[in-house]
């Protein structure tokens, strides 16, 4: 499968599926909210390059440091921070395909 579509399948497409699968009730606002998570990669703004199609952001970016993810994890433990959290994890799984695709 090609990096490209996997990566941005994940990061577009999950979401919806998601939405749709998972909060039928809230429709286009749960959607939303899930693709909302990539405004997460506005750190990558702090980063010279900007963008580096070789560079995993995982590890590397603010907002993918492993403390953030920790912190994405615990929003899933709590009934009202669990979209967002759920929002932010989806968009840490696109961004860990660019990490591995090699070897997917």
């Amino acid at each position: 499968m090609d990096k490209f579509l996997l990566h941005y399948g994940i990061h577009f497409l999950l979401p919806i599926a998601v939405g749709y699968a998972f909060y039928r009730k809230q429709g286009v606002t749960a959607i939303l909210i899930l693709l909302g998570g990539i405004l997460i990669d506005l750190d990558h703004l702090l980063a010279d390059p900007i963008f580096d199609p070789q560079r995993c952001s995982i590890g590397f970016h603010p907002l993918h440091s492993y403390w953030a993810i920790g912190g994405y994890t615990l929003l899933l433990l709590f009934p009202k921070t669990r979209i967002f959290g759920l929002a932010f994890m989806i968009h840490i799984l696109a961004d860990l395909t660019d990490c591995y695709y090699p070897f997917l």
